[in-house]
């Protein structure tokens, strides 16, 4: 079985979508790209997650042809492929129809940075794409064009997707976007929350990207 390791990881991502609330039946999926081989392991079409083993997960090449597995990849193949053919620093990437993301989508309305979590994770509004017809390049065309700074995009009548330097970063922006959207769904019950001003987004993204855990964070200035 080839690229066991990622194969492991990125079953455990699979696994923590309904976990988390973030999939229903077999919508949904988590691939991991290999830089080393260059191929992409992601969830085949049609298994239900209970049923899903890190064998079960398909192997792919950048061309999108398989390399490994018994079922069919995914239906988002081509749209993973797509972002990981254009963006070599990206080697994980989710897609959920997470419940109050995807309201957000399908309104068409960016998720607005009204909290200090979406500036510390996402640093700055999470963007809504355009709609792009499902199962070949579009929707990767429009996430690579809508994306900008993001770890994660709504798109139009759709769903989400995030992206990460490794599986468990694309992981967590997916359940970050879900967390964030549900808590300003919320607030939008009660009025219209402020926006954080631009320089406080800045400031709040960079302490929580480069100095959040570190020793340096720890440091208090009196």
């Amino acid at each position: 079985m080839v690229l066991k390791e990622l194969r492991e990881e990125v079953w455990r991502a699979n696994m923590a979508l309904p976990k988390e609330g973030l999939v229903t039946w077999t919508s949904g999926n988590v691939s991991g790209r290999d830089p080393g081989t260059n191929l992409m392991v992601i969830k085949p079409s049609g298994v239900l997650f209970e049923d899903l083993t890190p064998a079960d997960l398909v192997v792919v090449d950048m061309d999108g042809n398989v390399v490994e597995g018994e079922h069919g990849p995914s239906s988002d193949t081509a749209t993973h492929l797509w972002v990981y053919r254009h963006r070599p620093d990206i080697n994980g990437m989710v897609h959920t129809h997470s419940n109050y993301a995807t309201a957000f989508a399908a309104v068409n309305k960016p998720i607005p940075a009204v909290l200090t979590a979406i500036a510390d994770e996402f640093g700055g509004p999470i963007p809504c794409g355009g709609y792009a017809s499902i199962g070949g390049k579009e929707i990767g065309e429009e996430i690579l064009r809508s994306i900008g700074n993001s770890p994660a995009i709504l798109m139009k009548n759709h769903g989400v997707f995030t992206i990460g330097k490794t599986v468990q970063k694309a992981l967590k922006a997916a359940i970050m976007t879900e967390d964030v959207a549900k808590t300003v769904w919320l607030a939008l019950q009660i009025g219209v929350p402020d926006e954080l001003p631009a320089e406080e987004v800045a400031a709040n993204f960079d302490r929580y990207q480069n100095r959040y855990g570190t020793a340096q964070a720890s440091i208090i200035d009196f």
